[in-house]
């Protein structure tokens, strides 16, 4: 007896939750609990019939990135490079990049940020550094610019 009582309340709740979930406007509208009705997208096959999405716009890719502050503009070349422009501090204390280059070595004296120079050396890209930015470049000879 004592089941049945409990089954009886149960059941109403069930029924009344499940009554729930099938409202919706049908015409496309969120139902209550916020979720679109689930509908079935027209056949092409019928005649009359359109697709229910426009088909998607095609944008252009530029061939050509802008220059990213921190990144070199084009691959680096192999070899000796020399590279010539105003250094910039990194992110880290001490780190200054040339760019989008980590200058390793060199004379602090005259590679120093906000100055203009001409360095040349060699793009080490497998070269492990604690500045976290720019692609390593050993100098070997710097010339301040002006």
């Amino acid at each position: 007896m004592r089941t049945s009582r409990l089954a009886l309340p149960a059941l109403a709740v069930c029924l009344a939750l499940g009554a729930c979930g099938g409202q919706g406007t049908g015409d496309g509208t969120p139902t209550p609990t916020g979720a679109a009705p689930v509908t079935t997208p027209p056949d092409p096959t019928t005649p009359g019939a359109t697709p229910a999405d426009p088909a998607p716009t095609t944008v252009p890719v530029p061939t050509v990135s802008p220059k990213r502050p921190g990144g070199p503009t084009k691959p680096p070349p192999v070899g000796a490079a020399t590279l010539t422009g105003t250094v910039e501090s990194g992110v880290e204390p001490g780190c200054l990049l040339l760019d989008g280059y980590l200058l390793i070595g060199g004379p602090r004296d005259v590679i120093a940020a906000g100055a203009t120079v001409t360095v040349t050396g060699k793009i080490q890209p497998d070269l492990m550094t604690t500045c976290q930015q720019g692609i390593p470049f050993l100098v070997e000879t710097a010339a301040r610019k002006g």
